[in-house]
């Protein structure tokens, strides 16, 4: 199938979506559930932590829902205990919170249904629909043929009788794992491959998260899936497109159980894939258990907590998904997207405030020395209702190293000796008169001079001021931070390309920490603020943007009144060519 890029057009109620068309026509006169409500459902594995990619199928259940007045349900597929953990439920319940969605009391569990499964299976077995095959896994791939070729099996005849006892043997624990199978049977010259009498139930002698050791047979999602749906009453199964080869498989299942429930109908879109990263839960848990990443949640992570600490807002994500759409062909979205609507929801909300990440001294030499004034900023110039706050100047500054150049080069509009004025953000005119070195010829501090009539960056005689406008913090009443900037996980665009290793697609330059930022002294109020906080990682963490810099929220986990850590959620420009 053809993968195409996807131009991001926002969709309208003009151009709805083709679920949300089907589904127009399901509800209408004459169709399949003409006047019932929409009912969907979200049943994440509990195997690891929800993604971005995950997003976008919640944000299609749940959001189906919504646009319908109907239900969503959330339940969890833990019907493969192996990797399966009450951790990764807490986290999935508090990631569809954070984005803002709701289940209700609708929040159900895969193996609150092993009982229904048993049964049903039983059920199949007595109609002559099931048996139990001896066949190991390899030798049943050598069986099962191909195209025009049908698949072969010893064991497909046996008597109801004899498969109803061994499929009791196995429920009791008297077979050893990997020994026996149930599979339906169905058309083993079917050219669907997934016809072709698959497995339906195996042993697995492992303990279940939720059951314990209860059970030692555990149903098949293509099994378990269907029979869960038509049971809670879903109307619209809506999932990702690999399992468009499995809906015959689906419909078989429903139509052949006896739930006293019409069949819910199964329809397909494509999964999102982005740029530069990676959305296989495999993957994903392989960097965080080889400790490649510092968990599930670091913020180079496509998962939604570490998103969420990366400083993307919930509201952002939902516009993102809104807008790339529902695709039928697979589509890979830029990673500049998502960036360009979190750029776009935090230049409205965030707060601005000065921040130095490499700092050097400024000194203004005709200033007072012990003398201190205050200045009001404005929080944020796009929304006047967010306020102000004050900031102090001195004598002695912190400015960025890069607004200095003892040699300027061409076009070079900031600092250098006998240069041209430049504005202190908010405060006075400057010019450069100089520098101080060490004994290794590094600079260590920049001399200058300001304008006293040109208090607020404006001369009081109206001239021009040809310098750039440049951010400071005041060295005698600001504190320390430790920054981290983020960038992509891998420097490939597509790390799970074919023939790829994606982790030698790992890039060296993803995280980089600086330390002995300086930043207004206004942040450890902020901070002591958010250490009150409850489940602070199941939050956004206070958000500013740093002016001439990035949009930075301070760090859910590690950061503190004593400790102040930043984040770059995203720089201030924007790569999305729109």
């Amino acid at each position: 199938m053809t993968e195409e890029r996807n131009t991001a057009a926002p969709e309208t109620e003009e151009s709805r979506n083709f679920i949300l068309n089907l589904i127009d026509q399901d509800i209408a006169e004459g169709g399949q559930f003409q006047g019932q409500t929409v009912h969907t459902r979200f049943p994440p594995e509990p195997n690891g932590y929800l993604h971005i990619g995950h997003c976008k199928a919640l944000c299609i259940d749940f959001g189906t829902a919504e646009k319908f007045g109907g239900l969503c349900n959330l339940r969890m597929d833990d019907t493969n205990p192996a990797k399966e953990d009450t951790e990764y439920v807490d986290a999935i319940q508090q990631d569809i919170h954070w984005l803002g969605f709701d289940w209700g009391d609708r929040f159900f569990y895969g193996s609150d249904y092993f009982e229904k499964d048993y049964e049903y299976a039983v059920e199949l077995i007595k109609k002559g629909l099931a048996y139990v095959c001896e066949l190991t896994p390899e030798e049943f791939k050598a069986n099962r043929g191909d195209i025009g070729i049908p698949a072969t099996s010893p064991y497909r005849d046996r008597p109801i009788e004899e498969n109803l006892r061994l499929f009791e043997k196995m429920k009791n624990g008297e077979v050893e794992e990997g020994k026996m199978t149930l599979r339906a049977k169905i058309d083993l010259a079917s050219g669907n491959l997934n016809l072709r009498d698959p497995i339906i139930y195996r042993i697995r002698f492992i303990n279940h998260h939720r059951q314990g050791t209860k059970w030692c047979i555990y149903p098949m999602y293509d099994f378990a899936h269907p029979i869960q749906d038509a049971l809670e009453g879903i109307t619209h199964s809506l999932c990702s497109l690999e399992f468009e080869s499995h809906r015959p498989l689906y419909d078989w299942v429903v139509s052949n159980v006896s739930i006293p429930y019409h069949k819910p109908r199964q329809i397909e879109f494509a999964r999102l894939g982005i740029d530069h990263t990676v959305m296989s839960k495999r993957k994903l848990r392989q960097l965080v258990e080889e400790k490649l990443v510092s968990g599930w949640d670091d913020p180079r992570m496509p998962t939604l907590c570490g998103l969420r600490r990366r400083g993307y807002t919930a509201r952002s994500i939902r516009n993102f998904c809104e807008r790339i759409g529902v695709a039928k062909s697979p589509n890979t979205v830029e990673y500049g997207f998502l960036e360009h609507c979190l750029r776009e929801d935090l230049n409205a909300t965030a707060q601005r405030t000065m921040a130095v990440l490499h700092p050097v001294k400024l000194t203004v030499t005709n200033y007072p020395e012990g003398q201190s004034e205050t200045f009001t900023v404005e929080n944020n110039p796009t929304d006047p209702t967010q306020g102000t706050h004050e900031i102090t100047f001195g004598r002695h500054l912190w400015i960025e190293t890069e607004d200095f150049l003892e040699m300027p080069i061409p076009k070079y509009k900031r600092l250098y000796p006998d240069g041209p004025e430049c504005r202190l953000k908010g405060a006075y005119l400057i010019r450069c008169t100089g520098c101080v070195k060490d004994e290794n010829g590094h600079v260590t501090e920049v001399l200058c001079e300001y304008d006293p009539n040109s208090r607020g960056g404006d001369p009081a005689d109206g001239r021009k001021v040809k310098g750039a406008t440049l951010h400071w913090v005041d060295a005698d009443n600001c504190l320390d931070a430790e920054v981290r900037l983020y960038d992509n996980l891998f420097s490939d665009p597509q790390p799970d390309g074919p023939d790829k290793n994606f982790l030698d697609c790992l890039n060296p330059d993803s995280l980089m920490v600086l330390r002995g930022c300086k930043v207004e002294r206004s942040m450890a109020a902020v901070a002591e603020e958010f250490d009150r906080r409850e489940n602070r990682t199941g939050v956004n963490a206070p958000t500013f943007q740093f002016m001439r810099t990035g949009y930075f929220c301070m760090d859910n986990r590690d950061c503190t009144a004593e400790h102040l850590v930043f984040n770059r959620s995203v720089s201030l420009k924007d790569s999305f060519k729109k």
